[in-house]
């Protein structure tokens, strides 16, 4: 199955992922507190964050890239965020168990010094919402129920993608509080994020049928001009 996508060491990790025990671990707020404060390294990459998270890399990843998301951005910031969240979403429907990024895109790094700022100003609020997760409605977070929850989010992604202006919010704020439920095996989260996700689609969904309306309207006025 794995074979599909093509393994590069800096990419992909060599193990796949452990069986879940249930026992508590390292939190993803410590995790990038770690990264962002090992003065070794002046420049933290994708790969690098990916090679690091271990057994939880698709939600961290899919976090870390759904994070910048929830605030307004640069054009076309959405579009370069999103296809990394489209590829992820993907392979975790399609089952795989360890994530795979192209070089492209795990070569993609920031300066260690910034990452630290960012990660100064989000862990206070991240360790605030670790508190309340913990492992509970296991049937909603199964091998099963991961996957139609990578349905949802690979349509969340699609979103992010396009350039819609405030588009990305609430589809970004789904996204991070499932990556966290996958982490944390929080069925009560997942099915949150899910609330929230479904939502999202049909906010969107509905604005893009008023702005399709307003388009043949228009060509209508003018067509009978």
């Amino acid at each position: 199955m794995d074979s599909k996508f093509p393994a590069t060491p800096h990419v992909l990790m060599e193990s796949a992922a452990p069986e879940r025990t249930g026992s508590r671990h390292s939190a993803l707020s410590e995790l990038l507190s770690q990264v962002a404060e090992d003065e070794s390294r002046e420049r933290v990459s994708t790969g690098d964050l990916l090679a690091m998270a271990g057994d939880r890399a698709f939600g961290a990843l899919i976090f870390v890239f759904a994070l910048p998301n929830l605030v307004p951005t640069p054009p076309g910031t959405s579009a370069i965020l999103g296809l990394p969240l489209i590829i992820l979403s993907f392979q975790l429907l399609y089952g795989r168990r360890t994530p795979w990024l192209p070089k492209a895109i795990a070569a993609r790094s920031i300066a260690r010094a910034d990452l630290a700022s960012v990660v100064r100003r989000t862990a206070p609020v991240l360790k605030r919402i670790e508190r309340v997760l913990k492992p509970r409605l296991s049937w909603l977070v199964t091998a099963v129920s991961e996957r139609l929850l990578a349905l949802l989010m690979l349509i969340l992604s699609v979103i992010l993608f396009l350039p819609i202006p405030l588009g990305n919010i609430f589809p970004a704020a789904a996204m991070c509080i499932i990556a966290l439920a996958l982490i944390e095996h929080d069925g009560l989260a997942a099915l949150f994020g899910v609330l929230i996700g479904a939502g999202s689609v049909l906010i969107v969904w509905g604005a893009l049928l008023a702005v399709l309306k307003a388009i043949l309207l228009a060509l209508e006025h003018f067509a009978g001009v």
